[in-house]
């Protein structure tokens, strides 16, 4: 049975909820104020993360946080008023990082990841999109013997428990794949089962133009309100307003503020991000694969704009001006590691990660609100989990069961 359905959010995961919808046959608005993919799912990495079983959890061990504390990091920065005003949500991300708490989540949160890959492929069928998508996976780098043999352990671990690929790389291997990086690397693990993608916002644009192309509906507005009213949901634009049964709420950072003010309080925090893209400084060199820094926490993805350059974690409040230390930091580590040329970007983009102190997302039924969905909270994997939580969110809404338990999802764990 055909429903009206208005989806808030036009981000990997709203889109992806839409074009599901749109697939069983429904009349969907997708609504944003932006086109599709220039937010956060613009901005990252652009790796459909298979191997990304493991949430990241909040580090506890001394010597981690004694590193940390003085705030000049590239793979994580707080700014203390952030902090303050997280205080609740960061403690309980803190115990959750726990090793008996952290443990139940791996598995949950892993069976989100396993389905990622054949969640996006026929998507990318679909929307005609394969030309973007690599399928030769990623590298994660190491200086260091110790923390490369540390990683590897879990590395082996998550391909017993979750089938997760790999190959192991000597320094000479390393080479051999990315010949001009530059010397003092231990070796790497090449993560082979993700996709890379060149652009990440035009993957989403692809999608968001394949579900218009299907019979959904994009509307570029500012949302103004949203309240019960006529077939369901009223939502109240700068451009016109909506009237739908059903009601889906995916708004990445920006979607505790909307709920708060329909009774919803949902524990979420922002890690913020920045990247550039850069110039190669030697015409002859090529950067081969996406590749990670894992001990000092950047990347480095040859993306059709430039060679992208993605910093770590900031604790900040989501509005608060950005700060280019760590992306300076992460430049410099990247330098001694590859010949980036010159800036091609003329500022930084920033953008924020939407976080909830478990690591897992919200995917369901919004409590007290009949007919209101919610698809929140996906931390730093929105761009690959959007179609795996398109997929069950819309198996939800139409009453099936979903190949997923989605208890672990619940709003109301909260």
């Amino acid at each position: 049975m055909s429903r009206e359905i208005v989806v808030l959010g036009a981000g990997m995961v709203g889109v992806s909820v839409a074009w599901h919808l749109v697939r069983q046959g429904h009349s969907v608005t997708l609504v944003d104020r932006r086109e599709p993919g220039r937010e956060t799912s613009f901005g990252n990495a652009g790796i459909i993360q298979r191997e990304s079983v493991r949430p990241y959890a909040f580090p506890r061990d001394l010597g981690t946080l004694m590193r940390v504390l003085p705030n000049r990091e590239v793979d994580i920065r707080y700014r203390p008023a952030g902090m303050l005003s997280a205080v609740s949500p960061l403690l309980q991300y803190w115990l959750n990082s726990g090793k008996t708490r952290y443990a139940k989540i791996v598995p949950e949160y892993a069976s989100l990841i396993m389905r990622c890959l054949e969640t996006h492929a026929p998507m990318i069928e679909a929307a005609g999109a394969d030309h973007l998508v690599r399928r030769d996976g990623w590298l994660e780098l190491y200086h260091t013997q110790k923390a490369f043999d540390a990683r590897l352990v879990e590395a082996r671990e998550n391909r017993e428990l979750y089938g997760v690929e790999f190959e192991v790389l000597d320094a000479a291997g390393l080479y051999d794949m990315e010949p001009h990086l530059k010397k003092g690397l231990v070796g790497a693990i090449h993560w082979t089962q993700p996709w890379t993608v060149a652009d990440p916002g035009a993957l989403v644009q692809a999608y968001a133009e394949n579900f218009e192309q299907q019979g959904g509906r994009f509307l570029k507005a500012e949302v103004q309100g949203v309240e019960k009213g006529g077939k369901g949901w009223k939502v109240t634009t700068d451009r016109e307003s909506l009237e739908a049964e059903q009601l889906v709420v995916a708004l990445g950072p920006w979607s505790d503020k909307l709920l708060s003010r329909l009774g919803i309080s949902v524990p979420l925090f922002v890690k913020r991000g920045y990247h550039m893209h850069y110039a190669s400084a030697d015409d002859n060199a090529r950067l081969n694969h996406w590749i990670m820094d894992a001990e000092t926490g950047f990347l480095l993805e040859p993306m059709r704009a430039g060679i992208r350059l993605t910093t770590g974690a900031e604790l900040a409040d989501l509005e608060a001006p950005p700060k280019f230390k760590q992306l300076k930091a992460a430049e410099q580590a990247a330098r001694r590691i590859y010949p980036l040329g010159e800036r091609r970007d003329p500022e930084p983009w920033k953008g924020a990660r939407p976080c909830l102190p478990d690591m897992k997302p919200i995917i369901g039924p919004a409590p007290r609100q009949e007919g209101m969905w919610l698809a929140i909270g996906h931390g730093h994997q929105g761009f690959t989990l959007g179609p795996v939580t398109g997929l069950l969110l819309s198996q939800m809404m139409a009453g099936e069961t979903p190949e997923v338990d989605m208890a672990p999802f619940s709003a109301t764990r909260f």
